[in-house]
């Protein structure tokens, strides 16, 4: 245990964040580097190494997290690196961008604030990288198997450094011109900057797996093709079907779904461009969506110079504490202020868009929207409340329905779905075609990116499993298993 104490000598505090005219200067990450090292020591010694540790069943990986915890105590950097490497493939992934359902699930939060774990968990992998402890690890030997990884995103990327490790020659095919995904082109740069994705993928290649990028499967080379070439395969294309919002004035020009307004503000940061297409300078954008996109919209608007910035939830604010029906140790939906929002804007709930309507160029001017309850559990209009708000750049970030069906993917390999639109997958993650796996949100529909590190260790057991008859691999989670999903 790190300090029996600890929980009763500290309180929780947490990464200190540059000042808002600041970090609206540039796409840095929001917080001041180094400012948790001075601080991560004492706020890892309020883990109580619990008889029964929560955070391991809150956590989707089952991260190790009281071990790493006491090692970090004893900033013993290289052990606590160790430890957490052993659950988790991309820690610096997860350790910036996961919501952390494992501090809702931390035995402290009963009746204090939790442990700081996800802090903890970023400052141990920086601090491994900056002291040369994460190194390749090049397996011993080859299996003479072949796997195609379909994906770059984080259930690709664990699933192919998974198999490569076990031996096996992984190629991992991503349609965008550079590897990550949604990682890469769907997450701000102020969340999480693009350094991090690169010197992943400069040890996977040491290591041995082979990436090609700007090919899709199912367009630029078909599926059927692909399962020719290779022993097995692993789909890991995401959700990456859109909801959109059917109402009129829909087709007015200004009106983007997130992700293709982002992905345009991330290339002006890889230097593809000078100034992005989609652009929110001297504009009043409107945001539809509450939750982690909607707020990477907000950011982005923010930092290309936005007149003005408003986010639509159509559910009503959440509380700031549990609710009846939320208890310790689920992940509680709550009232959350991100870095983006402390930047500024208007946050509006309870309210639905009706319509949209532009100038006579064909541009997107005015929101009108209306407020909504929920009236014996139906979403209702409340009279009387109509009214629009200006608006020259909407974007709508209101969440996945499904896998991509229009690239051919699907059909190609002869996939069966499940019941909510998904990719089908047995115990094994295997689909209805022999040799064919499914990892992430493709097979589980759009999730947390700690979920899709699970599923892609998971799927690479079972694809392992299929390859030699039996693995050595770990495998955290079942595919049934949804108790955390939000």
């Amino acid at each position: 245990m790190a300090d029996p104490k600890g929980f009763l000598n500290h309180g929780r505090e947490v990464a200190e964040s540059r000042p808002v005219d600041v970090r609206l200067k540039d796409w840095n990450e929001v917080y001041v580097p180094g400012s948790l090292l001075p601080i991560i020591s004492k706020q890892a010694s309020r883990c109580m190494d619990c008889g029964i540790p929560f955070c391991h069943n809150g956590c989707p990986l089952g991260n190790l997290i009281p071990e790493w915890n006491d090692y970090a105590y004893r900033e013993d950097w290289a052990a606590a690196s160790e430890r957490l490497h052993a659950t988790n493939n991309f820690p610096e992934f997860t350790g910036r961008l996961c919501p952390a359902p494992c501090e809702s699930a931390c035995v402290l939060g009963i009746n204090q604030p939790a442990v700081t774990i996800k802090n903890v968990e970023v400052s141990i992998i920086d601090k491994a990288w900056d002291g040369g402890d994460v190194a390749p690890q090049i397996p011993e030997r080859l299996s003479g198997k072949t796997v195609a990884v379909i994906g770059s995103g984080p259930a690709g990327l664990a699933a192919a450094q998974q198999l490569t490790r076990a031996g096996h020659t992984v190629a991992v095919y991503e349609r965008a011109d550079r590897v990550g995904g949604l990682l890469r082109y769907g997450i701000p740069e102020f969340k999480m900057e693009k350094r991090h994705i690169n010197r992943r993928i400069e040890q996977m290649r040491a290591e041995g797996t082979r990436f090609r990028t700007g090919i899709e499967i199912g367009r630029d080379l078909k599926a059927t093709d692909l399962k020719k070439r290779y022993d097995a395969v692993v789909i890991a294309a995401g959700a990456t079907t859109a909801r959109d919002l059917p109402v009129p004035g829909r087709e007015l020009n200004g009106i983007h779904q997130a992700m293709e307004y982002l992905p345009l503000a991330n290339k002006v940061q890889e230097g593809d461009f000078v100034a992005p297409p989609i652009t929110a300078e001297g504009k009043h954008v409107v945001v539809i969506g509450g939750g982690d996109t909607g707020a990477d919209c907000v950011g982005t608007a923010h930092r290309q110079g936005a007149a003005s910035v408003t986010q639509l939830e159509i559910m009503p604010k959440p509380g700031e504490d549990r609710a009846p029906n939320q208890p310790w140790p689920t992940f509680p939906m709550l009232y959350k202020v991100t870095s983006a929002h402390e930047e500024g804007g208007e946050r509006v709930y309870s309210v639905s868009t009706t319509h949209f309507e532009g100038d006579e160029d064909g541009n997107v001017q005015w929101l009108h929207l209306v407020e909504v309850e929920f009236v014996d559990g139906k979403l209702t209009q409340k009279p009387g409340t109509e009214r629009k708000i200006p608006a020259q750049l909407v974007t709508l970030a209101m969440g996945f329905t499904g896998t991509d069906r229009e690239n051919g993917l699907v059909e190609q390999f002869g996939l069966e779905l499940d019941e909510r639109g998904n990719i089908a997958r047995d115990a094994d993650f295997q689909t209805n075609v022999p040799g064919v796996f499914v990892a992430g949100d493709a097979g589980r529909g759009q999730s947390l990116i700690v979920w899709a590190i699970a599923e892609g260790r998971s799927a690479a057991r079972g694809c392992d499993r299929f390859l030699t008859g039996a693995s050595d691999l770990p495998a955290p989670i079942k595919p049934t298993d949804r108790s955390l999903t939000v």
